[in-house]
């Protein structure tokens, strides 16, 4: 098996299951969910080529894995509506029906919808952010410094909470 085999076998391993999570946190629809997955895993392993070890391969991997459903999220921006910034995300009245909230098992379904409406950037932060990975880690993979990361979890999050019946608006 050819070193960049071995190296996609061992992204894949250590990954596989987080860039399912970031395939479903990015596309609602089945099919295309897999197909993005599928685009995701080409993505990674052509990349390896040019993996040059200035990062983690984690890092490279989450990097490649984001690009690949930003760009997936704006190609399908138009048919499945206008993605919003976090100041219009938290000024919309109650995006979630609070009868559908009632129900315990569609929380997570809810949370993922409200992802998924998010700027590619901001998906990306807390994507990763609920993927464990710290403030820096998600620094090294968006561009941003640690401290931007930190405080656009924070907001994320509030503005997140502030969609749910019984939400604060801080913590």
């Amino acid at each position: 098996m050819a070193d960049h085999d071995k190296l996609y076998r061992l992204a894949i391993d250590a990954s596989g299951a987080a860039l399912a999570r970031l395939a479903r946190a990015y596309e609602a629809d089945a099919d295309r969910r897999r197909d993005l997955l599928q685009q995701i895993h080409i993505a990674i392993w052509r990349s390896l080529v040019s993996f040059d070890k200035r990062c983690s391969l984690r890092t490279w991997v989450y990097r490649v894995a984001h690009n690949v459903a930003a760009t997936h999220v704006l190609k399908r921006r138009r048919a499945r509506g206008r993605l919003v910034d976090l100041e219009t995300l938290e000024t919309e009245p109650g995006y979630i029906d609070g009868v559908a909230v009632a129900i315990a098992r569609d929380s997570l379904s809810r949370l993922l919808d409200l992802v998924r409406r998010l700027k590619p950037l901001d998906r990306q932060i807390i994507v990763l952010h609920l993927e464990g990975e710290s403030a820096a880690a998600i620094a090294e993979v968006s561009g941003l410094s640690p401290a931007n990361v930190a405080t656009k979890i924070h907001r994320i999050k509030r503005v997140l909470r502030s969609q749910f019946p019984g939400g604060r608006d801080h913590e």
